[in-house]
């Protein structure tokens, strides 16, 4: 189900690396945050690690969000930075 929020939200992305298929989806829906790298994973562009996943701070895209949904092994989620909320 596809439902997009205010595009200027910022939002916290957290990306579990580790448990990374590498099915490109996210690169392909949104290749301005996600990159393959080398080890058949993607790597979330300009993140910084935060014990077992990786941070992005940044504002709520459609194709952000559509990488969030349609990721196979569902590693990213996505929440309001000022509530903390889970919004997908």
């Amino acid at each position: 189900m596809f439902f997009c929020l205010v595009m200027s939200k910022k939002v916290k992305v957290v990306y579990n690396r580790d448990a990374c298929i590498g099915a490109v989806t996210c690169v392909n829906l949104n290749p301005e945050l996600w990159v393959m790298n080398k080890d058949a994973k993607a790597d979330l562009i300009d993140s910084k690690r935060e014990g077992d996943v990786w941070i992005l701070e940044t504002e709520l895209t459609m194709y952000l969000q559509m990488a969030c949904e349609q990721c196979p092994a569902q590693v990213i989620e996505i929440f309001d930075k000022e509530t903390n909320e889970k919004l997908f």
